[in-house]
């Protein structure tokens, strides 16, 4: 068989396997390692890399866009000199993503303005990085989702679904307020991912106050029990991050307005003093 021959059967065999990057760079790197006198392994090896990394490339693209996590919610706009030295210190480890391994929750509290929303968003960002799945969604839609399905009589169907994501980001929490039969099924999500998959939540609103949210004393009590067992709590203090830009934006105003008097008093002095020298001008003729 012709070099040529055998180059068309290897295309051929790589486009039925649906080895798309080992076929798109095969030729190249043949005549690379023709030149650098690579092992045939080495030719092998390296059409492998590539073609695993296109794949894990496509794959966190699929699963950020999956994610719904707000694109603008990183860890490069991320203000981490404001967050606490306790906070700060668990940050890397909970990038690293060992904990969804454990099924352990991340529960993080404070009050409105904190940073919570930004905090978990951009942890959910370097997890896909890392090949974790990822699902972000407001507390109250999710309820509503969950609702909508169990009046369908496919709640099971909806909770496998949201199974397969190692990590559900629910966000706010503290401003559902649901009646009996939608705190049901947030308790039901709850118990079904207890000790198998993580959850991470965000409130302003601390545990005594979660009877605002479950109603009952006791479902509120064993919903706590199911979200603290295996779990992180992080607690974001100081000023609220609006307040503070609220602030800024006022120095700058004040600044803006204080500096305008100056320079127009300026241009009055200059002004009177020509004036003045022109009127001796005149005078002396």
């Amino acid at each position: 068989m012709s070099e040529q021959s055998a180059h068309g059967a290897l295309a051929g065999m790589l486009r039925n396997l649906r080895l798309t990057t080992m076929l798109h760079h095969s030729e190249t790197v043949a005549l690379r390692a023709e030149h650098e006198g690579w092992s045939f392994g080495q030719y092998l090896r390296h059409l492998c890399e590539l073609e695993l990394q296109e794949r894990t490339r496509r794959r966190t693209e699929r699963n950020l866009k999956a994610s719904k996590l707000p694109p603008e919610k990183t860890f490069g706009n991320l203000q981490r000199k404001k967050l606490s030295v306790a906070v700060n210190r668990q940050v890397p480890g909970l990038c690293e993503g060992h904990w969804l391994e454990r099924g352990d929750n991340l529960l993080v509290f404070g009050l409105p303005g904190r940073g919570k929303t930004h905090l978990v968003s951009a942890i959910g960002h370097e997890l896909i990085q890392r090949g974790r799945r990822v699902l972000f969604v407001q507390t109250y839609a999710l309820v509503q989702q969950l609702l909508s399905a169990k009046r369908d009589l496919k709640l099971e169907r909806t909770l496998g679904e949201l199974d397969n994501y190692e990590l559900v980001i629910l966000d706010d929490l503290g401003y559902v307020q649901q009646s009996r039969e939608e705190m049901e099924v947030l308790f039901t999500f709850f118990a079904e991912r207890y000790e198998r998959k993580s959850t991470a939540i965000t409130s302003n609103l601390v545990f005594s106050e979660w009877t605002k949210i479950f109603k009952d004393p006791m479902t509120t009590a064993a919903a706590i029990d199911r979200l603290v067992h295996h779990s992180i709590i992080l607690e974001l203090n100081g000023k609220s991050i609006r307040e503070e830009a609220a602030e800024e934006a006022l120095r700058t105003t004040i600044a803006t307005t204080t500096a305008i008097p100056t320079t127009t008093t300026q241009a009055s002095v200059t002004q009177t003093t020509t004036t003045q020298n022109e009127s001796a001008e005149i005078g002396e003729v």
